[in-house]
Parts: C-alpha cells; sequence; structure tokens
C-alpha cells in the first residue's frame, strides 16, 4: 500500500493571502476585534481557524500567543508561558483523541529563516488527513548529550539530529507542562542571543511528549539534495554552556 508522505501546497491561497496583507496596515493578529472563527481562548492567548489555509486535506489552526506583538518567548513571564503551552499541548491533544485525523502537527515558526510570514508570536496546530508524521521519526533523533534531568523530564543536545546541527529535545516522559514550558523558554534565550530563528516541534513518541527546537540558518544542500543531516564538533561545548548559564544551581 502507497503511503502519502507529501502534502499539496495550494497556491491560489497564498496570493490571496498576500493581497490581503499588502492592504492591511495593522497586523491581523495585532486587531483581535476582526479575528474570526476563533476557537478558544484564554486572556491574551487565542486559538483562531487559519484564515488562508495553505494546506490540502488539511484543518489549519493559528494559536496567537499574545496581544503584545513585541514579546515572544524569550520575553513572557514564567506565568504567562505555563499558560501559553498548556493551552496548546491540550488543543493539540484534543485534536489527536478526535480521531479526525491520520496526526497532528503542533509546531512554531520564528524569524526570517523559520518559514513563518507574520512577526506576531504565534504557533500552529494542523491535523492532517493523509498523513502520519510518526512514519519519519525514530529514536535516535531525540537522543543525545543530557543537559538536565528532573524525575523522568530531561533535556538533551541530539547526538544525531533529524536536520540541524544543534537541536534540543525537551522529553516529558511524565507529562509536565511547567517542566516543558520553563526549559523551552532557556533553550529559545540561549539560541537567540546567537541566531534570530528558530522552529519548535511537538511530538507524541512513545508514551512521551517531546519538544524539538531547532535553531535555523540556510539549510545544507547536503540535506536539501541527499537527506544528509549534519551534527558539530561543539556539542559537549554547547551543553556545558547551557548547564552553566541555566541549571548549575540546580545541581
Amino acid at each position: 500500500m502507497t503511503v502519502n508522505k507529501h502534502l499539496c501546497f495550494i497556491s491560489d491561497v497564498v496570493k490571496e493571502k498576500n493581497i490581503y496583507q499588502s492592504k492591511e496596515s495593522l497586523c491581523p493578529f495585532c486587531d483581535r476585534e476582526a479575528l474570526s472563527d476563533i476557537i478558544d481562548e484564554q486572556d491574551s492567548i487565542i486559538l483562531v481557524k487559519n484564515k488562508f489555509p495553505t494546506l490540502a486535506n488539511t484543518f489549519q489552526t493559528v494559536l496567537i500567543e499574545t496581544n503584545n506583538c513585541f514579546e515572544n518567548i524569550s520575553t513572557y513571564d514564567t506565568y504567562h508561558m505555563r499558560k501559553l503551552i498548556t493551552f496548546g499541548i491540550n488543543h493539540w491533544l484534543k485534536m489527536e483523541k478526535s480521531g479526525d485525523f491520520k496526526s497532528v502537527v503542533f509546531y512554531k515558526n520564528h524569524g526570517p529563516m523559520s518559514g513563518g510570514t507574520v512577526n506576531h508570536s504565534h504557533m500552529q496546530i494542523v491535523g492532517l488527513k493523509d498523513i502520519d508524521y510518526k512514519i519519519g521519526l525514530n529514536d535516535e533523533i531525540f537522543e543525545g548529550i543530557e543537559i538536565y534531568q528532573e524525575g523522568s523530564c530531561s533535556i538533551n543536545i541530539s547526538s544525531k539530529p533529524k536536520v540541524c546541527s544543534t537541536e534540543f529535545n525537551i522529553i516529558t516522559t511524565s507529562r509536565n507542562d511547567n517542566f516543558m514550558a520553563d526549559n523551552i523558554q532557556n533553550i529559545v534565550k540561549y539560541l537567540l542571543k546567537r541566531c534570530n530563528s528558530f522552529n519548535l516541534f511537538f511530538y507524541q513518541w512513545k508514551r512521551s511528549i517531546i519538544c524539538k527546537i531547532v535553531p535555523r540558518y540556510v539549510t545544507s544542500p547536503l540535506f536539501v539534495g541527499f537527506s544528509i543531516p549534519q551534527t558539530s564538533n561543539r556539542l559537549n561545548e554547547i551543553a556545558e554552556e547551557i548547564k552553566n548559564t541555566y541549571y548549575s544551581i540546580k545541581k
């Protein structure tokens, strides 16, 4: 049986989106009174149906993280960051359990190299009707040099990354949203001092909830052409830098 691995990109929707954005002077996520198809909201966090769904056979939603266009994960206070992650994971898992999709992806783009088109901080939860994202996964992309561990939760830097030389994995074997939120923020703060773009990717994998944090640069042609990922000779050094910056007090 043929397994579908490709999404169909709808070009006409992109043209419509570009025309809409060129006419709007206000950020579409700041203009909250104009938002339509609101699915849920909690304080300044809002989940809406994507106004411009560019992927065929999917249900696309946008999670607007805050009402402040100039804030991002690195600047949120602890309360807001934890609330955001719990809100996002709850809706992601709810869509997964609905039975309406083959799988549901939950991810974030930040910065010009990340694939995002709107600067206002947001995430996306997308139900895939024909594709199971887990088919392309394996254990080794979540394994690596340990940075910090707390009970059944841990953080590592990938020794065999999926794409990028410095991918970080936050793993919660027993669901722990506060651990997830606090440590996503720590890693993002570290990365944004060294690059301007990153992605977050959330996975359900073997009874764990995992967030993979990927700094974004120009993608290596070896990966684009031959699917050969790269690692770094500085993994141990980077792990020690992060330990000393964020976790030395917890040792």
